[in-house]
């Protein structure tokens, strides 16, 4: 097949099959006349590149898997440089949702502590002010 029929069953671009071959993931072979030629291989070499950036794999990331469907194993995570990048990608994910479980009980004690703070206030008090223009709220 060519290069518009292949990106349109892989549902990307043609210029995004051209980058990956530049980067030597899809490789590409010509016809007599310069087209590039693509067979059901290389749909499913895309496939999986474009399956592991949908779950935040980088590009770089996905050339173990590639290598692996390339050296005809039937899966491009059955080898263990593909097995590799899973593990490292499993721990870059543990430490971010770390992070962001940390990040979320800060702001829920804020949350709690500034709730706290609106309810002991006395019905009545001053407007609020604006910070940006020193206005009161609502305008007048």
């Amino acid at each position: 097949m060519r290069i518009g029929e292949l990106a349109a069953r892989a549902g990307t671009t043609t210029r995004t099959l051209r980058y990956y071959e530049s980067r030597g993931l899809l490789p590409a072979r010509r016809t007599g006349n310069g087209y590039r030629t693509y067979d059901e291989s290389d749909l499913r070499l895309l496939r999986q590149i474009r399956t592991l950036q949908d779950f935040g794999f980088d590009l770089e990331e996905t050339r173990p898997f590639v290598e692996c469907l390339r050296a005809g194993h039937p899966e491009g995570d059955s080898c263990p440089a593909s097995l590799a990048v899973y593990r490292r990608k499993l721990g870059e994910l543990d430490a971010l949702i770390g992070q962001l479980s940390s990040v979320r009980e800060t702001v829920a004690r804020q949350l709690a502590r500034a709730e706290l703070a609106a309810e002991a206030e006395v019905p009545g008090g001053p407007e609020p002010v604006c910070e940006l223009g020193g206005d009161s709220w609502p305008p007048k």
